[in-house]
């Protein structure tokens, strides 16, 4: 292994709780009722361009207002409660691997969490986002992008990522992935081919060592 890839929101930082909270509420109010399992389902791990769309096709109309409306109430929530995933920070400071992150959401959106949790200086220079590339996860573009532009071969990363488009983003890839299950979505969801599913982040580094033990796949 020569370069760890994590995506952001609900591996770094503690937001996609929030981020459901906040769509269910404005879709509410847009006159599409969903629940908080089925956000889930639909738009975790995905770009915002993707969330967009599935809202139009929904509501059979233009939603013009909407990324500002929501840019707008999830920077207020993230100032509010945003906190890092719990244990995250002290695996950092422990990994001794070069790391990136690579994540759907845009490069702004990316520094203001990080910024807000004191975690952008472990990762200032070294963020990548959809935005960059053709096809947002579940297609592997932003992984191959990242170790592309950081000089390392796909089968020489793993990625750690907490949804089933991530997940499925890095197994396109050829990377091997590890599953984080410790926030929203169920363990059972991550689980595939070349995935290792952890829940609690003190066991990252010991999943990085080499000949550590493979876990639930």
């Amino acid at each position: 292994m020569e370069l760890v890839i994590f995506d952001c929101d609900g591996v770094l930082v503690d937001s996609e709780r929030l981020a459901v909270r906040v769509e269910a509420q404005l879709l509410a109010t847009l006159g599409w009722p969903l629940g908080e399992d089925e956000i889930l389902e639909r738009f975790v791990g995905r770009s915002d361009a993707h969330m967009l769309a599935g809202i139009e096709r929904a509501l059979g109309r233009e939603v013009p207002e909407w990324p500002s409306l929501y840019r707008a109430a999830l920077t207020d929530a993230f100032r509010a409660e945003l906190v890092p995933v719990d244990g995250v920070a002290d695996a950092l400071d422990a990994l001794t691997l070069p790391t990136c992150v690579a994540s759907s959401g845009t490069i702004d959106k990316v520094r203001l969490t990080l910024g807000l949790t004191g975690l952008l200086d472990r990762f200032d220079g070294r963020i990548f986002s959809a935005t960059e590339v053709a096809a947002g996860k579940p297609a592997p573009d932003l992984f191959l992008h990242a170790a592309a532009r950081l000089g390392v071969p796909p089968a020489a990363c793993v990625v750690v990522e907490d949804s089933v488009a991530g997940v499925e983003a890095a197994r396109r890839a050829g990377m091997r992935c590890l599953g984080y299950a410790g926030g929203l979505t169920p363990a059972a969801w991550l689980s595939g081919p070349g995935t290792t599913v952890f829940d609690d982040m003190a066991a990252l580094v010991p999943l990085l060592t080499p000949g550590a033990p493979e876990g639930r796949r």
